[in-house]
């Protein structure tokens, strides 16, 4: 592996298990030049980068990392965002939402140190939702976008095909509203083989919810579903592919996952067809998400601390 990738910089905030294994993918992809690591932890951002400078080696990646002040990306071609606070999860349910008090201090600090950050940010924190819009009102980015969506999307079609028992590329649907226990599956919108399908969607929910909570009990923290998010989302968003990808993004004042079209880097929201309950669904959702940011008033602003 030689040359130079196309997109000169990305910034990874985040030195767990996302940050890692987006940096590990991206080293070995090989599309962009230069990784920046910015972690909370000086040990684990210098652990990160020594694995990262292995694999390099390896590989014979032309990607080169190294350790970055967050302030000192603003120059990146595209930022990751994927710190998590300290705490422990004890919620059974609306359990991304459970980060919301501890994690908003930490995105809205980093929102803060990038102001008027130019490139693409792209946001994992959970709850992705909200803390995406926590990133953008802080630093005044035009370019913000969440994963999330994109990650139950996949599942959505994974599991739909295992249910119909017809091959994963034969369904085409969307999951969007909030990354968590609001998504809205859109049903009437999927199609099999190009048809209308009757969708399974009580067997559906039970997976979107089981799924990730498998893969935790079994590895600890989802990271690779994730990270290919992020792949995704960075490839389209840099204009390196033509894709419709689900992100949270701001539509009409209201930030919630929706298929997001690029063409050449560009954007269009497109909202899927809703039959009336979905509709209704979706709105709930956004509420719910409007709220939650709401009870974070002063995080935008100044030192959320005093």
């Amino acid at each position: 592996m030689t040359g130079a990738g196309p997109v000169r910089s990305v910034g990874i905030i985040g030195a767990g298990a996302v940050g890692h294994t987006v940096a590990t993918l991206l080293t070995a992809a090989g599309w962009c030049s230069g990784l920046r690591i910015a972690s909370g932890s000086d040990r684990s951002a210098a652990a990160l980068l020594a694995d990262l400078e292995d694999m390099q080696q390896v590989l014979g990646s032309p990607v080169r990392a190294e350790i970055s002040d967050v302030s000192a990306m603003a120059d990146c071609d595209a930022v990751v965002v994927c710190p998590r606070a300290k705490f422990t999860n004890t919620a059974a349910r609306d359990i991304r939402m459970a980060g919301l008090a501890v994690n908003a201090p930490v995105i809205a600090t980093l929102g803060r140190q990038l102001a008027g950050y130019a490139g693409t940010a792209v946001v994992v924190t959970n709850p992705v939702d909200v803390m995406t819009r926590v990133f953008a009102e802080a630093s005044g980015s035009g370019r913000v976008f969440g994963v999330g969506s994109n990650t139950d999307t996949a599942r959505y079609r994974l599991t739909l095909a295992r249910l119909l028992a017809v091959p994963v590329e034969s369904v085409h649907g969307h999951v969007i509203g909030e990354h968590g226990d609001a998504a809205v599956v859109c049903a009437a919108a999927t199609r099999v083989g190009g048809l209308p399908a009757a969708v399974p969607l009580r067997a559906v929910h039970d997976e979107l919810s089981d799924r990730p909570r498998r893969i935790n009990a079994g590895v600890g923290r989802a990271r690779s579903g994730p990270a290919g998010a992020v792949l995704a989302a960075l490839r389209a968003a840099l204009g390196l592919t033509d894709a419709v990808v689900e992100l949270c993004v701001n539509h009409g004042g209201n930030w919630a996952g929706m298929p997001v079209r690029f063409t050449s880097g560009t954007p269009t929201i497109t909202v899927p067809d809703l039959d009336p309950t979905e509709g209704r669904l979706l709105a709930a959702a956004t509420t719910k998400l409007h709220t939650a940011y709401n009870t974070l008033p002063r995080l935008t602003e100044g030192d959320p601390t005093q």
